[in-house]
């Protein structure tokens, strides 16, 4: 059951433009029990998970906390849960992620203190909220009430509603509370404060200088089709590595696109696939950042890489690329394309005397699809003809 106050707070929250991702481990259950006791809490809440067994807490960090009931451990689940809100929300709304790290009450004299760790991050800043409760006033429900009033204080205030719940803490009881800014790691990259955001297959986040190695499918994904997916699953069988999606937020000829465009770009990657973040569109910038790595493009895009109209008019330029593009370790993996009436591979390129090795084939009897992501666009802003009518020629 809920109160009056609880109900008022809930229903603001879901009358707010954000989208939550919630994790929490210990306590907090009642907080998304709340949210979900009114019509409209699939307008807030995106995904909430229980990590209540340690192994579950262990998998979002990627390692074993020092402490799990802790602010370092509560920021980063909120951090990972961000991160999560990223893709889930496809960059339509604001998003918020929650961490709640608690241990309260059971059925069993607890040798440590009671108490909660939360943290609550957006796109702009950070804030940690921390207690202690007084041992043995309170039964496990009034504990789990007052972490989850607690969460759902700081969810209100992230999205900048007032009055908040009062938390009728003890004498001697004190809720430390500290915001400091945060930096949203594809505002980092959009900036260029850092070269790399790789996305793994969960939404998780992580930046680098160079990636070594790897093979990527470069494109603008506008939209990811299946073309796209049975051409990375392809090139990964004949590389005998994985391949990721190389998405530039910097476009060669349309500038820089946004955040919310590329947060709506990534929601449509899902599982196994991983994506990497650059700001390089030119292959000659990627291989500095991916050495040793194979590009995999279609026949198409090895074409332009090889025509001189795309380097000033300059075939020492074309020439200057690939050896430059050699020297990295990188190469090629061409796939074939139905291109100006026939199917082309790389047996119709002409590629300059002494860098054949460059441009590997896709075999076609491992992949060929012609669709392209420009035609499907075509067909979706295309209206539909309307049956004509009865008597009408």
């Amino acid at each position: 059951m809920t109160d009056s106050l609880v109900d008022s707070v809930v229903a603001k929250i879901h009358s707010a433009p954000h989208r939550l991702v919630f994790e929490f481990a210990g306590a907090g259950s009642l907080a998304l029990a709340w949210l979900h006791s009114q019509g409209g809490s699939s307008r807030t809440v995106l995904e909430a998970t229980d990590r209540y067994a340690s192994l579950s807490t262990i998998e979002i960090l990627g390692k074993a906390p020092d402490r799990f009931v802790a602010a370092n451990t509560a920021t980063a689940i909120a951090n990972r849960a961000y991160q999560r809100g990223l893709r889930l929300g496809a960059g339509e709304t604001p998003v918020i992620g929650i961490g709640c790290t608690a241990t309260i009450a059971t059925d069993y004299s607890k040798r440590g203190q009671h108490g909660c760790r939360i943290a609550v991050l957006d796109k702009v800043a950070l804030t940690q909220y921390s207690t202690t409760f007084e041992k043995g006033a309170r039964n496990r429900l009034d504990e789990e009430k007052l972490v989850s009033k607690i969460v759902l204080n700081g969810l209100a205030k992230a999205c900048g509603i007032a009055p908040l719940l009062d938390l009728s803490l003890r004498q001697g009881e004190k809720l430390n509370m500290a915001t400091v800014e945060s930096t949203d790691p594809i505002e980092k990259l959009l900036s260029g404060n850092t070269e790399i955001i790789k996305v793994r297959p969960d939404g998780g986040m992580s930046e680098h200088h160079t990636l070594r190695g790897c093979a990527f499918l470069s494109g603008a994904f506008n939209p990811l089709h299946f073309g796209h997916t049975q051409l990375a699953d392809a090139a990964s069988q004949i590389l005998r590595r994985n391949v990721l999606f190389d998405l530039s937020v910097q476009n060669a000829d349309k500038g820089q696109i946004s955040h919310s465009e590329i947060c709506g770009l990534l929601s449509q990657f899902q599982w196994p696939h991983e994506v990497v973040l650059t700001r390089k569109p030119l292959f000659a910038q990627k291989a500095l950042y991916f050495p040793d790595s194979v590009f995999v493009v279609g026949y198409d895009t090895a074409l332009r890489i090889l025509q001189k109209k795309y380097y000033g008019g300059d075939c020492t330029k074309v020439l200057d690329f690939l050896s430059s593009f050699r020297e990295t370790g990188c190469r090629f993996l061409v796939a074939g394309r139905h291109w100006e009436g026939s199917y082309r591979t790389v047996r119709n390129l002409k590629v300059p005397e002494g860098f054949d090795e460059l441009f590997e084939e896709l075999p076609e009897n491992m992949f060929r699809e012609d669709t392209s992501s420009s035609l499907i666009r075509e067909i979706i802003a295309t209206p539909s003809v309307s049956e004509p009518r009865i008597g009408r020629v």
